[in-house]
C-alpha cells in the first residue's frame, strides 16, 4: 500500500485537528524543508515510534520546520532511547537535524 503524504495527512497522523492556518503552516513547512517528499512517509513512523516514551513529531511554533521533541527529560533511559530512535532516523534517511540547546527538542531541516 503507497500513502501518498499530503499537508492532509500529515495533520491528521500527527493528532493535529483541521484547520486551514495547521494546513497553510504545514504547507510552509513542506516547501522549507529540502528534499521533504524523500523522507516524508518516514515522519509519520518516527511519529508512531516515539509515542511510547511521550515523544512526538510537530510542527514548531517559532521557524518553519517539523520538531521531534521528547517530554519526559527527567529520566536519562527515556533521553537516550528517544535520541537513539532520531539519530537512527537522522542516519536511514539522510536527514539534517538541529537540535536546540539546552532542550531535547530537534529541527528536520531537510536532507544532507
Amino acid at each position: 500500500m503507497h500513502l501518498e503524504v499530503t499537508p492532509e495527512v500529515i495533520m491528521t497522523q500527527l493528532g493535529y485537528s483541521r484547520s486551514d492556518k495547521i494546513l497553510n503552516q504545514i504547507e510552509k513547512i513542506i516547501s522549507n524543508t529540502k528534499g521533504f517528499d524523500k523522507f516524508a512517509k518516514h515522519i509519520i513512523s518516527l511519529n508512531d515510534s516515539l509515542k511510547h516514551i511521550d515523544s512526538y513529531v510537530a510542527l514548531s511554533n517559532s521557524v518553519d520546520y517539523f520538531k521531534i521533541k521528547c517530554e519526559q527529560t527527567n529520566s536519562e533511559n527515556i533521553v537516550k532511547e528517544f535520541t537513539e530512535i532520531v539519530e537512527h532516523f537522522a542516519n536511514k534517511y539522510n536527514v539534517t537535524l538541529e537540535k536546540v540547546a539546552n532542550k531535547e527538542v530537534y529541527y528536520i531541516k531537510g536532507i544532507q
